[in-house]
């Protein structure tokens, strides 16, 4: 008999993260995560989210086995910054079983009825400045760093309970070793010769100094984006801390012009390629993996491209991508994921595009009146 639990005691805390090592025990395509990571996110005192957001999460047992799994969401920032009135739902996993399922989001959306909301969108973990989405398509690749991977018969569980599209998401994939197309070439010659900018790469000696201009840039840059809400400092902060552990500096490129920083592109390695040989531990012997397994990385994620709004038709964009892509050819990188990229956006998308890459990969959002 199917039982819905509230997360409350350290068993429950054991099962909820635990779960996804039993839905994906044979999909070879699926990267484990730390634990300890996946608990620091939904630690309302550690993550810095949780100060303008709320959640409650929810387990569905069948007997002593645990079989699905959902967290319920209200971010006060989105509904402030949107003027809406919805909640969210993330980390869902279960098990082919649309009882399974229904019990999951019942429970979550009784939760934010409760609340008072008038929508349910998901899955977000635990907001779109996290992993976000169902994988719609690219079920035989690996995800990359900070992306879902989800196992295909979700999309039906969520469409029979009465989900519809809200919004698709595009992650393009770019051979590193074929070269940069002649006409971006020749934009990037042109850019240097008539304009003033000038870019450079992080400085690590002075990374607080150019986090607050990639702050700056990015709240500026994405503020008219679907479903986006800027991060807090602390989020931010939070986020850059983790990243630094294992970024190439070349790899993180400014655009300033008059000595101001007015762009940027922060492209990561693939942490996961590491990640996944440590089975969702880090103790010392996994310590000493991750040390060793790092130097081996060959891909990358594009997961930053900001310009403000002034400089959006100057072409600068263009220049930091080339200087990227540049740096990890000479460095023995192999490919880069771009995204990921609204559908709509077409203006992005199109340049991804131009620069040689292929949609690979898709995502999907939900959303459902309640």
């Amino acid at each position: 008999m199917l039982k819905i639990d509230i997360v409350k005691t350290k068993k429950d805390w054991q099962d909820f993260i635990g779960l996804p090592w039993t839905i994906y025990k044979d999909n070879q395509y699926w990267i484990p995560p730390l634990k300890s990571e996946v608990k620091e996110i939904l630690n309302t005192e550690k993550n810095p989210f949780w100060e303008h957001a709320r959640r409650e999460m929810f387990l569905v047992r069948d007997d002593k086995k645990t079989v699905g799994r959902i967290v319920a969401i209200i971010d006060d920032n989105h509904n402030q910054f949107h003027e809406d009135n919805i909640g969210f739902f993330g980390f869902y996993e279960s098990i082919n079983d649309f009882e399974v399922a229904k019990l999951l989001y019942d429970s979550a959306k009784k939760w934010l009825q409760d609340n008072k909301k008038d929508a349910m969108r998901g899955p977000l973990n635990p907001s779109q400045n996290d992993e976000i989405g169902f994988l719609l398509e690219g079920f035989d690749k690996p995800p990359v760093v900070m992306m879902t991977y989800t196992p295909p018969y979700y999309l039906d569980l969520s469409e029979r309970y009465g989900f519809k599209k809200a919004k698709d998401l595009y992650a393009l994939l770019k051979n590193a070793r074929e070269p940069v197309p002649e006409r971006i070439e020749r934009m990037v010659e042109i850019i240097r010769k008539k304009s003033r900018v000038k870019v450079r790469t992080v400085d690590m000696k002075h990374f607080n100094r150019d986090l607050r201009h990639l702050k700056d840039i990015y709240n500026a840059a994405w503020e008219k984006n679907w479903g986006f809400v800027p991060m807090t400092d602390k989020e931010i902060d939070l986020t850059a801390k983790k990243i630094k552990q294992f970024i190439d500096p070349g790899l993180v490129v400014f655009a300033e012009v008059d000595d101001k920083p007015v762009g940027v592109v922060v492209t990561i390695p693939d942490i996961n390629q590491v990640l996944k040989r440590l089975n969702g531990k880090l103790g010392l012997i996994e310590m000493v993996k991750f040390l060793y397994y790092r130097r081996k990385i060959d891909g990358t994620r594009a997961l930053i491209g900001g310009i403000k709004k002034e400089f959006r038709q100057s072409g600068i964009i263009s220049l930091l991508f080339y200087e990227s892509i540049k740096h990890a050819q000479k460095h023995g990188y192999k490919w880069c994921e771009f995204g990921w990229n609204l559908e709509d956006n077409d203006l992005i998308n199109q340049f991804d595009m131009a620069i040689g890459g292929k949609i690979y990969k898709k995502y999907r959002i939900y959303e459902m009146k309640i």
